[in-house]
């Protein structure tokens, strides 16, 4: 995975749709499935039946920063 961009670029399995791809390469959806859209331009016309041997580049979202809440603050 590249650390500037947190991007990874993988080829498609027969079959293959857009969630699943990315879960399988990144473990999760949350975040990640808009980001790689948004890099990938095109890429939402074929989401769910990209063609077999199609690169996707990968972006690996940010995690939000979640405040912590102290009840004894």
């Amino acid at each position: 995975m590249n650390g500037a961009q947190n991007t990874i670029t993988v080829r498609a399995l027969q079959n293959d749709v857009l969630d699943a791809l990315v879960n399988r390469h990144l473990g999760s959806t949350a975040g990640h499935v808009e980001a790689t859209l948004a890099a990938n331009p095109g890429l939402a016309k074929v989401a769910m039946d990209i063609p077999m041997g199609m690169p996707v580049r990968l972006v690996k979202a940010a995690q939000p920063v979640q405040d912590r809440i102290n009840l004894w603050d």
